[in-house]
């Protein structure tokens, strides 16, 4: 009786441990909102762009980029939602796994309380988002997102 405890205990445990294996690994993913310019004296890319700096060259054509508004999400499940914000702009993203490593994005980009922008679109490593925004001022803004 005793052993027929130790075993059943034992498959629990193993039933237990390889369902968390075969589960979905933990990610991060880093939303920004950019405001990208031109400019006399560029600053510095920053730090989060700096992988990304001649993509964003090579298809926008500004020389200055700054971080307005950003988040990390660690996501676990791939169900999860989060928000980048700045003074003026919001970016709401819900995710929904689809793959491994690859991530169903609803994106909702908002000026104050106005909608401006929702779309679907898929992340992955080897594919960052970058999408471009609505011009402010003598700049415009991107969308970036990235799993890291």
């Amino acid at each position: 009786m005793a052993l027929r405890s130790v075993v059943s205990a034992v498959l629990a445990l193993m039933l237990a441990f390889s369902a968390t294996s075969t589960g979905r690994a933990s990610e991060m993913v880093w939303s920004g909102l950019v405001m990208a310019n031109n400019a006399p004296e560029p600053t510095p890319i920053p730090s989060e762009l700096s992988r990304l700096e001649g993509t964003l060259k090579g298809l926008f054509g500004y020389n200055q980029f700054q971080v307005i508004g950003q988040s990390r999400k660690t996501l676990k499940s791939g169900e999860e939602d989060w928000l980048a914000s700045s003074k003026y702009f919001s970016l709401h993203v819900d995710s929904k796994a689809a793959a491994k490593s690859s991530y169903l994005l609803n994106l909702q980009l908002f000026q104050e309380q106005k909608l401006l922008l929702e779309t679907d679109a898929k992340l992955t490593k080897s594919s960052p988002l970058v999408i471009r925004g609505p011009q402010v001022g003598d700049g415009q803004l991107l969308l970036l997102l990235v799993l890291e």
